[in-house]
């Protein structure tokens, strides 16, 4: 399964680079593979191609990014820092180590269907039921409609493909086979991402402060599982800021993304972010010190469950009630 996992979620990365246009020089080659790679992997292939790209096109915005957006002190209830004190932080975020491994379990499984079905971790200006397959959703315009019934039309025929398996092979052997190891997907895909996206370092920012090159440095390069991630998940992991960042045609990132992420580290230099830290300890910090950003300033940092933060902005971006912590 561990094995199987990693090719299956190797699989949905070349869907993923069919997306940005990156595995063939020509749209309908891209288009027609990612489509199957990702409906084989319960993607809507065109709708997520939508939301993703404007995912990079606004990456790191409080009010524009559609994936991963922090949750606010207010959206959590917690009392303004000046007033806040340790009991406040321990009542709403103070788990035991027990249930807070079961809530991390249960965002690596859940995580990107719930994202895809009811928006999670997506865009907090969407309306209620924002969701990936209504083509009147938000997340679409008239013209991409069609678009969002065709990815629809490829996930009824997994439906039909499972059932069929289900019936022709039984349900165990489906389970074994195609469902646990469709699970590591989940998983890996959204340990991958999380870390790209979420770390006590990294910057978030509202309004004027947000720009391109601002958010799309905001990313973080992961040694993530050795050889194995390099091999089986096609170097997706190790060269996410250049992905970001980039301004040559996707293909070229395929096989130049550790030339390209040199000349990137020489020109932005302590802006880029890089971790050689452990994929699983880097989720479990993370998981616990990426709690909550401040209602109020524009260049925010990640608050722990105790509400303090590694980064605080410089000084005339602070506001006053984060300048005592």
């Amino acid at each position: 399964w561990w094995f199987q996992g990693l090719i299956f979620t190797g699989i949905w990365v070349i869907g993923h680079e069919c997306g940005h246009g990156a595995f063939s020089d020509h749209k309908i080659v891209n288009d027609i593979l990612g489509f199957v790679t990702h409906t084989f992997l319960w993607t809507p292939y065109f709708s997520w191609k939508i939301s993703h790209h404007r995912h990079h096109s606004n990456h790191a915005s409080m009010e524009r990014d559609e994936v991963y957006v922090p949750k606010t002190r207010e959206d959590l209830g917690i009392p303004e820092a000046h007033v806040a004190t340790e009991i406040d932080y321990d009542e709403i975020l103070g788990d035991t180590p027990i249930y807070t491994l079961y809530m991390l379990i249960r965002q690596q499984v859940l995580a990107f269907p719930a994202y895809l079905l009811f928006n999670v971790s997506g865009q907090k200006n969407y309306p209620k039921w924002t969701n990936h397959f209504d083509p009147n959703s938000i997340l679409f315009t008239k013209a991409q409609r069609n678009a969002v019934i065709m990815s629809n039309i490829g996930i009824a025929a997994m439906v039909w493909g499972v059932s069929y398996s289900c019936s022709t092979y039984g349900v165990a052997d489906t389970i074994k086979y195609y469902a646990f190891p469709w699970l590591l997907v989940s998983h890996w895909f959204i340990m991958i991402t999380y870390l790209h996206h979420t770390d006590p370092s990294l910057p978030h920012y509202r309004g004027k402060e947000w720009n391109f090159q601002r958010g799309a440095a905001a990313t973080c390069d992961r040694d993530f599982l050795g050889w194995q991630g390099r091999f089986f998940l096609h170097d997706v992991a190790h060269y996410h800021v250049i992905h970001h960042l980039k301004s040559f045609p996707d293909s070229l990132l395929i096989d130049h993304g550790p030339e390209a992420t040199q000349h990137l580290k020489a020109f932005i230099g302590d802006h880029y972010a890089f971790s050689e830290k452990h994929a699983f300890k880097a989720l479990w910090e993370s998981y616990n010190k990426c709690q909550f950003v401040e209602n109020e300033g524009d260049v925010l940092f990640y608050r722990d469950r105790k509400g303090q933060a590694i980064r605080r902005p410089a000084d005339q971006y602070r506001v006053p009630s984060t300048k005592a912590q």
